[in-house]
């Protein structure tokens, strides 16, 4: 059972509306299923909400009233109540009030007026709803228990990476500290939602502390995220020991996302119960969606060229790797492609937030596909004995892997050795120190 309460609630008109005697204001509690009961029309006509002359002279509501009609399901709703200013008063003062609602579902609260006088009526105070388990809304609701799920799952990741780190710490290369930091990151970010939905439903008020740091610590770890996989598509630390002159670009690129991002998450999260919705939420995410289609775009760009030169240094250990890499990042996309249409297609047809059950699977999914992608990179690149194979190396053999031209070693053919000797006395050869040497082992050709 849940309770609505209302507190404090008031009511301001301009001085001007004073001189005037006004109608009620009306407050209307219904079920988002009962919206076709608030509202009529006189002989098939626009739909409105308050009692007009025509609807009056049918004798089915009150000129100047909110038109309803008690619910099929339970006649005593929807709940409407209201008030009234007294003479010239400017403020008006709704009594406290509490309303108990044993039905589960999404419910919406109106403050309704029909008096054109009071198009200007200003509205403060609170209203208080609290469902059985707490104060979190219900489509808010399920996702506390989901980070609480999501901070155990990298609690476990960390768990096997900080152990594997730990026990070939010597053979660790860049890499694999920055997948460090990101298992870091998440694991603070997780802990950090699942406290903000939790003192939420403990209080009723979201705390702005929490919320901004779980906000700035998620923002870091998805731009740190896509840093990371556009280095290693590019061979950072594995096949070049820098980025060279790409480095400013790569930050740049890094920093924009990072504003965009906080920018739409603070927006949407801190201090917010429910997403934001319109222009406003077009305006905020259509930049956050352009960049990652970029970094997207960038990423399997590189990848291309790694996997060409890899191919071309036959460096079979790395490409190998780099192609499970691929294929993670390929599904990766195709899946986010796929429940991106999903998105659009749930929010299309969910305008007044009937399927509000499941709707917290919108958000936690993209949570788990970041989730199940760091898993797959800490698969591919876990601390090893053999952790160094996959680093960069300055080694003889890694300069021999680097240079594009290959070499042929053409074995010598069966000759007699006084025949040998007079063609090596015949011909001399020039050793790779650029002196001329008379002794020949095998004749080489580039």
């Amino acid at each position: 059972m849940c309770n609505c309460s209302f507190e404090k609630v008031t009511f301001r008109r301009p001085k001007e509306a004073a001189n005037f005697s006004s109608k009620a204001i009306q407050a209307v509690v219904f079920e988002v299923e009962d919206r076709d009961s608030i509202g009529g029309s006189a002989y098939g006509g626009q739909r409105a909400v308050c009692c007009t002359a025509d609807l009056a002279k049918l004798g089915v509501c009150l000129e100047g009233e909110v038109i309803y009609r008690p619910s099929t399901e339970n006649p005593n709703w929807p709940k409407v109540f209201g008030i009234s200013f007294n003479g010239d008063d400017e403020v008006a003062t709704l009594r406290s009030r509490s309303i108990k609602i044993t039905k589960t579902g999404m419910y919406n609260l109106y403050f309704i007026h029909c008096d054109v006088n009071l198009k200007d009526l200003t509205v403060e105070g609170k209203t208080i709803w609290k469902n059985p388990n707490g104060y979190l809304p219900g489509r808010m609701a399920p996702l506390m228990n989901f980070y609480g799920f999501m901070s155990l799952a990298f609690v476990i990741l960390g768990i096997f990476w900080f152990s594997q780190y730990a026990r070939f710490w010597r053979e660790i290369f860049p890499l694999q500290n920055c997948i460090t930091l990101v298992i870091t990151l998440g694991m603070l970010e997780m802990a950090l939602w699942y406290f903000d939905y939790a003192e939420f439903n403990e209080s009723g008020i979201r705390p702005v502390g929490i919320t901004m740091w779980a906000v700035s610590f998620g923002t870091i770890k998805r731009t740190v995220s896509w840093i990371i996989i556009l280095m290693v598509s590019m061979g950072y630390g594995v096949v070049r020991p820098t980025l060279g002159g790409l480095t400013s670009k790569v930050i740049m690129l890094g920093a924009t996302f990072f504003l965009a991002s906080e920018v739409l998450e603070v927006v949407e999260n801190v201090g917010a119960v429910s997403d934001l919705s319109g222009k406003a939420r077009l305006f905020l995410v259509l930049p956050v969606a352009i960049l990652d289609a970029f970094f997207i775009l960038w990423i399997f760009t590189s990848l291309s060229a790694t996997l060409n030169k890899l191919q071309a240094r036959r460096m079979t250990v790395k490409l190998d790797i780099y192609r499970k890499f691929t294929n993670a990042l390929a599904v990766a996309v195709i899946v986010s492609v796929g429940w991106i249409c999903y998105e659009l297609y749930f929010k299309l047809n969910d305008v007044y937030n009937e399927q509000w059950q499941s709707a917290w699977i919108i958000p936690a999914f993209w949570q788990v596909l970041s989730f199940s992608l760091l898993c797959v990179i800490c698969v591919l690149w876990a601390p090893s004995q053999n952790s160094m194979r996959y680093a960069y190396s300055d080694e003889a053999n890694e300069g021999f892997d680097k240079d594009d031209t290959t070499l042929t070693l053409i074995k010598p053919s069966p000759t007699p050795m006084k025949d040998f000797k007079s063609a090596a006395e015949a011909r001399p050869v020039q050793g790779h120190n650029g002196a001329w040497n008379g002794d020949l082992e095998e004749d080489k050709t580039v």
